[in-house]
């Protein structure tokens, strides 16, 4: 990866605006954001039905409004280790435009904040080393106060998914 494509995601993300309205939540500790605009719904836990042979990144489905849609654990996108769910665990349900197609896939959060903005000139691209994480996988990192909001390239990380799981 080099500095031309973190700064090209970097840009995609704010699409030219100061601000970026986002959904806040968190995972293991570490807060995460995603466009607002792409948020359907936020969800208490459903029961999930394991896909056999599935990786674990996408293991199982949910009904959501009588449709069947994948259920993701970013943690595992991220090398995060899992965790039990808890009384704040949510699902967060997205929808993607993945393969050019809209998708609506459903995130495991462990809890989730708030929608809010963030401002443009808070935020910057990933390092491209020194990160435990895949800076392909972060459109960029915002600092609110002492503390930074990642914002995921779930694009980036749905469409490796596959790939990787074929390794």
């Amino acid at each position: 990866m080099n500095v031309e494509t973190v700064k090209h995601a970097f840009d995609h993300v704010w699409n030219g605006q100061d601000e970026l309205s986002v959904l806040t939540f968190s995972l293991n500790g570490e807060t995460f954001a995603i466009e607002a605009i792409n948020v359907q719904e936020i969800l208490d836990l459903l029961p999930e039905t394991r896909v056999p042979g599935a990786k674990p990144f996408v293991a199982g489905v949910i009904n959501f409004r009588g449709r069947v849609i994948p259920i993701a654990d970013l943690r595992r996108a991220f090398g995060m280790e899992a965790t039990e769910a808890t009384i704040d665990s949510r699902i967060v349900v997205v929808e993607l435009t993945l393969d050019g197609e809209p998708c609506l896939v459903g995130i495991r959060t462990d809890k989730v904040h708030e929608v809010t903005t963030l401002p443009r000139s808070a935020g910057e691209p990933p390092p491209i080393v020194g990160m435990r994480w895949r800076p392909d996988f972060i459109h960029c990192l915002v600092r609110r106060g002492s503390d930074f909001v990642i914002i995921p390239n779930l694009e980036v990380i749905f469409s490796t998914q596959p790939a990787r799981a074929a390794a």
